[in-house]
């Protein structure tokens, strides 16, 4: 119950985090990427897909884009409004809102009409990172509780846990004892409840990205706000419980005195401790939009190459689609490790901060 509860506020608080920053939202329609001209847009395609947006688009039926509206939450000038995004789609404007079209100022938010200025009200909307970072936690409390229910049936010192309980215990076994308890030591159990939410809530958001149709597709982990965040929980997990032969090293450490009164060494100590999360931030960030990238740069050639003729577009599509799924196959790879390795270096800094002095 205190993992469920200690699950449940990681997961509560960056939903919070990702809707306080809808910076990156990009505008309903951006998942229409093809010019008037006919030819394919790679900004809007590329971005549209690994952007985040004011709509859910599912799928197109005869040319109609079937999109899910998502609540817009906004506070302007006029006070706080609530309403559905699909009032803004097609450059529609509603209440004095309405999304900046590309080339304007705030392009891809929803920004209000004030007088002759066009501002940037206060937006905590429901976008589609933050609608798919709900249903994949759901998912993830969901898969959680299925595997907590072969225990209230069994009795697990007499019994192994079969099926997909088996498979939850494996895993979190091998993240507790091969992982945390490795590179923590002694005090691992303290830091369990955390690192565990980490890993399996990378994991799921990883493996939900891949799925190319509702309710996946959202990129989760390719948000940088979201990678901020967990990063944060690291920094505050290592800097908040360090013991006092951590804070030593950083501010005392044992190096000739000119070094420390100058101070070089305390400050390149402290300039690491800003630089470990970052790392933590940008790596996953990195390696996951760049899968993203990688496999709709690949399914862009069945469009790219539709002018060179029949005989070329279609030789040059079997092979996209070939190698795409091969990526596909790769990111299931790419969605594990990155989870782990996530969990593996915060659990190092964790471990650092935690190290007590040699015995001479």
């Amino acid at each position: 119950m205190r993992r469920l509860k200690g699950f449940i506020l990681v997961v509560f608080m960056a939903i919070a985090m990702v809707a306080a920053a809808p910076a990156v939202a990009m505008p309903a329609s951006s998942h229409d990427a093809t010019e008037e001209s006919g030819e394919l847009d790679m900004n809007e395609y590329l971005f549209g897909h690994i952007g985040d947006s004011y709509g859910w688009h599912v799928t197109t039926i005869n040319g109609h884009h079937v999109t899910i509206p998502l609540p817009v939450i906004v506070h302007g000038k006029s006070g706080w409004h609530v309403f559905s995004s699909s009032k803004l789609a097609h450059g529609e404007s509603y209440k004095g809102f309405h999304v900046a079209e590309k080339g304007e100022k705030y392009e891809g938010k929803v920004v209000e009409q004030v007088d002759s200025d066009v501002v940037k009200p206060f937006d905590i909307s429901i976008t589609k990172n933050v609608f798919g970072l709900m249903i994949n936690s759901l998912v993830l409390v969901i898969l959680v509780l299925l595997g907590a229910r072969w225990y209230k049936k069994h009795d697990a010192r007499e019994e192994a846990p079969k099926g997909f309980a088996g498979i939850v215990e494996m895993m979190v076994m091998m993240v507790e004892e091969d992982i945390i308890k490795e590179c923590i030591g002694k005090d691992y159990k303290r830091y369990s409840p955390y690192l565990l939410t980490a890993f399996f809530f990378i994991f799921v958001n990883n493996l939900m990205g891949i799925v190319p149709f509702f309710p996946g597709g959202a990129n989760i982990t390719g948000n940088i706000a979201i990678t901020f965040f967990l990063a944060m929980c690291t920094f505050l997990a290592v800097n908040l419980f360090g013991n006092k032969h951590y804070y030593k090293e950083i501010f005392w450490p044992d190096v000739p005195m000119f070094l420390k009164v100058i101070p070089l060494m305390p400050l390149i100590e402290i300039i690491g401790m800003f630089t470990k999360p970052f790392s933590l931030m940008i790596r996953l960030f990195a390696n996951i939009l760049a899968g993203h990238v990688m496999i709709l740069g690949v399914v862009a050639v069945v469009f790219l190459t539709a002018k060179l003729g029949v005989g070329m577009n279609a030789g040059l599509s079997l092979i996209s689609v070939l190698f795409g799924v091969f990526m596909d196959v790769l990111e299931f790879l790419v969605a594990f490790l990155q989870a782990y390795v996530f969990t593996m270096l915060s659990s190092v800094f964790i471990g650092l901060s935690r190290q007590e002095p040699e015995e001479e």
